[in-house]
């Protein structure tokens, strides 16, 4: 019920606001009395760092009941004259509700990764207290999404991998025992050539960017859900999410499928 909700977090590039968090213009609307809410900020790995901060309350103890939800309306953010960046993204939204289980199953274990050295290949850079909204702000577009292309694609080539191979590592789990791998949706040339790295038949990876395009954090969610409507993740699979973007961060999750 909406009682049990104890805890709300919330993933977005695209927030309602800078202040308050959309988690809790969420608990407000839908009345969840008993839930703290705050916001987590990793662009389009930001379903995977909420999960993996829902796993660590659900460990603890301290929560039962968390709902993540990542979503997006970076059509808002976009420079529509940019070719570079209009023709990638889509709007969209996810939500997990994230409980206790029985082993075998659940969240069996999390890798998150930051290269702040490199956070300039995708801003925002104004409309916060770095460059406050201005005249001239406005004048250079500097209130929508910026992308370094060329460089965020070899650094999504790289760190898929990377991240697989790390959450695997924590775990007696050998790639080839993973049933399903659901990347974030950035680009179909991206996951085909981290699924050549990794020598993994490109068919393992869930992909539904071609009808959606890239909804950041929300696409993780969004194909998590149509793997399962399409039978491609049922209980007792192996399935291992991965999240990059912005940041530049990075982040998976290997889960044993309990729903």
């Amino acid at each position: 019920s909406p009682e049990d909700i104890d805890l709300i977090l919330f993933t977005s590039l695209s927030p309602d606001m800078l202040c308050p968090s959309t988690a809790s213009i969420i608990q407000g609307k839908l009345e969840l009395v008993n839930a703290a809410a705050f916001d987590v900020s990793a662009a389009c790995a930001g379903f995977t760092f909420a999960l993996t901060t829902a796993e660590s309350f659900i460990i603890s103890g301290k929560y039962k009941n968390i709902l993540v939800v990542g979503a997006e309306a970076i059509s808002r953010l976009i420079n529509w004259k940019d070719r570079n960046t209009c023709i990638l993204f889509g709007d969209g939204a996810g939500v997990a509700l994230v409980q206790p289980v029985e082993h075998p199953y659940g969240i069996l274990e999390s890798y998150l990764e930051n290269d702040g050295n490199k956070s300039h290949y995708i801003e925002i850079p104004a409309g916060a207290s770095a460059q406050p909204a201005s005249e001239n702000t406005l004048k250079n577009n500097e209130h929508f999404l910026k992308m370094k292309g060329q460089e965020v694609f070899k650094f999504a080539v790289r760190v898929i991998p990377h991240a697989i191979n790390k959450v695997l590592s924590k775990t007696d789990i050998k790639i080839e025992e993973v049933d399903l791998f659901i990347p974030h949706q950035a680009n179909l040339r991206i996951i085909e050539a981290a699924a050549k790295k990794l020598n993994i038949n490109k068919n393992k990876f869930f992909t539904n960017l071609e009808k959606l395009g890239n909804t950041s954090t929300a696409s993780v969610p969004i194909a998590l859900e149509q793997a399962i409507q399409d039978g491609h993740l049922k209980k007792g699979d192996i399935v291992v999410i991965v999240g990059f973007g912005a940041g530049l961060s990075l982040g998976a999750n290997l889960i044993r499928w309990s729903y």
